[in-house]
């Protein structure tokens, strides 16, 4: 796991957390000079996602104490806030439960936090990659009918091209296994109900046409969360509208909190 940071060392920390399989430019390139001005932005880039290493995705729990691991060392493992874009609001989630680092803010990003039994979880994972991880690998689809509808899409539909480049460019790096455990470890890792933590504020960014089944679930795994609805799809104010983005993350994370 590497992480990448930009901004003045001494400014207040926000840590920034991908997606499934996403690489950490692709996510959050476009987003973090409007963050840096202000605040220290720390990007995570994890196990088995990052070019320059040759590791592989463990699981999101031993995933979550190298984050913390790094927090502790060095940020004296308090942060300002925690911004996870799909998959990384399980990050989130999980840092504000456990308790080992303190957050201000957690902010999660039209996650879906899915939950299944493992046999599930398997099947939804084999599934799943057989059709991603192609693209993930090769930057194309297996198949070259579905290729050319997504390039079709991709013409037409600004969201698409945008949700898409999230996942990063073609690479070759990325295996099979890493990929797997980051999804299967993501759907079969519990998160607590009604989460309630003294001195952090949840914040859920709520892509509403994902449909109203996820506003219960953030109302079930959070006691007090703040919801902000947005009339979008799933993470499309941070792929289409990065301006917005960054001020909506900055209008949250701007007041300083009492200790």
């Amino acid at each position: 796991m590497k992480v990448y940071a930009f901004g003045e060392e001494n400014a207040p920390v926000i840590l920034l957390l991908p997606g499934t399989c996403c690489h950490w430019k692709g996510n959050f390139g476009h987003v973090i000079p409007l963050l840096s001005d202000e605040y220290r932005v720390l990007c995570v880039s994890y196990d088995g996602f990052d070019e320059t290493e040759r590791t592989e995705f463990p699981t999101m729990l031993e995933e979550t104490a190298k984050i913390e691991d790094y927090l502790k060392a060095n940020c004296v493992g308090h942060i300002r806030a925690a911004y996870g874009c799909s998959l990384g609001g399980s990050f989130v989630g999980l840092l504000a439960a456990r308790g080992n680092i303190r957050m201000d803010y957690g902010i999660l990003g039209s996650s879906d936090l899915d939950q299944s039994s493992k046999f599930a979880a398997k099947l939804q994972t084999n599934l799943l990659l057989s059709l991603m991880f192609p693209m993930l690998r090769d930057g194309r689809f297996k198949s070259p009918l579905l290729q050319k509808r997504v390039e079709k899409q991709m013409r037409q539909v600004d969201y698409v091209k945008a949700f898409l480049k999230m996942f990063g460019d073609a690479r070759p790096y990325v295996t099979m296994q890493s990929c797997k455990n980051q999804f299967y470890s993501d759907l079969i890792t519990p998160l607590p109900d009604k989460l309630d933590v003294p001195g952090t504020e949840i914040h859920i960014f709520y892509a509403l046409k994902m449909g109203e089944k996820y506003r219960a679930r953030y109302e079930q795994h959070f006691a007090h969360p703040i919801i902000h609805e947005q009339d979008m799809q799933h993470e499309e104010l941070l792929a289409c509208h990065p301006q917005e983005w960054a001020a909506l993350v900055k209008s949250i994370v701007g007041k300083e909190k009492s200790v």
